[in-house]
């Protein structure tokens, strides 16, 4: 088969990581399996793939972006198939799998995984749950949906682009929520004037809000905690509504094998590793929440996360709703922005 070819896409996507000093295409192909995921996980998943390599001798080569541009990687291979799993956020998980780019598989512990964090078909699965967030240097204190249109934040506010990143998808579907879907693309257009400009990743926003570069960024709860507890820098916040309510929602990174898959056993080998007990009580160590039912997390970064989401309303999206009209969505709001 084929191998991954790290240089070619390092210029493309945004990072590759091999695991004990390993890079793409340079180890056995028996050895190796290709990870395609979003960003904000690069810490954990460093950890998990030098246990996995302990307990099974396989490197795992990961290639990192935004999770719609992972996505899209993996759509854009289908006549050559570099990658082995896909990790990325909703809506992109489903609309991978509507592409047909996902095969069906059964990792054990999958019956400890609730009914609406998995596919029906077996294609796609949640490893970790985790919710959309902002963050706002010290400088600022914005509290409300309004706050975020105050002159004061001109040129000092971002947030990534729906479309292209699962976090900043999200930003659209809470407008949608909050205000309904006339009223996010009119409340978008009026954050033109304050928005930096399009961003295909959310993990390039959060140092960018930490050195005041820029003040509001959108993210979300596992990758933000994250970053707070490493270098501090900002702080977590949930825009309230007219009403004074505050709401978010999960955006779980869900897995799923891609058709055919080139290492397509190391593969599956690695999916049950994930979902395992062992390693889902692991996923606080991200700040991150288990989508095993049988898991409970504990300590002090699950406090933290409990903390943080305390007071916000979690909804949940319907999402084969979300994905029947997204192209329209995604469409509407490019014309409300001007792009």
């Amino acid at each position: 088969m084929k191998k991954l070819a790290a240089t070619a896409l390092a210029g493309l996507l945004a990072l590759t990581l091999g695991a004990c000093g390993g890079t793409a295409g340079g180890a056995s192909g028996d050895q190796t399996v290709t990870l395609y995921t979003v960003d904000g996980l690069e810490d954990w998943y460093a950890q998990r793939f030098e246990e996995f390599k302990a307990k099974t001798g396989i490197t795992v080569q990961a290639v990192t972006a935004g999770s719609g541009e992972v996505a899209s990687r993996v759509e854009k291979e289908k006549a050559n198939t570099q990658a082995d799993i896909l990790v990325t956020l909703p809506p992109f998980i489903q609309r991978a799998a509507s592409q047909g780019l996902l095969a069906a598989t059964a990792p054990a512990g999958i019956d400890q995984v609730a009914a609406g964090q998995k596919d029906g078909q077996g294609r796609y699965f949640a490893i970790m749950n985790n919710y959309l967030s902002f963050i706002r240097n010290p400088q600022a204190s914005p509290k409300t949906w309004d706050d975020l249109l105050s002159p004061s934040l001109k040129g000092k506010l971002q947030y990534s682009t729906p479309g292209e990143a699962g976090d900043g998808t999200a930003v659209l579907l809470q407008l949608q929520h909050v205000l309904g879907d006339q009223g996010a693309l009119d409340y978008l257009a009026k954050l033109e004037a304050n928005n930096v400009g399009p961003s295909s990743s959310t993990g390039k926003l959060q140092p960018k809000v930490a050195k005041a570069e820029i003040l509001v960024a959108n993210g979300d709860v596992q990758m933000n905690l994250a970053a707070i507890e490493k270098s501090g820098g900002f702080e977590v916040f949930f825009p309230a509504d007219a009403q004074g309510k505050r709401s978010t929602f999960a955006l779980p990174y869900y897995a799923g094998l891609v058709n055919n898959a080139p290492h397509a056993e190391n593969a599956k080998k690695f999916l049950d590793f994930l979902l395992s007990s062992e390693v889902q009580g692991k996923v606080v160590d991200a700040f991150g929440a288990p989508s095993r039912t049988d898991v409970t997390p504990s300590g002090p970064r699950a406090d933290k996360v409990k903390a943080a989401l305390d007071g916000v309303e979690i909804w949940q999206p319907d999402w084969d709703a979300v994905l029947a009209k997204l192209d329209a969505d995604l469409a509407a709001y490019k014309k409300a922005v001007g792009r």
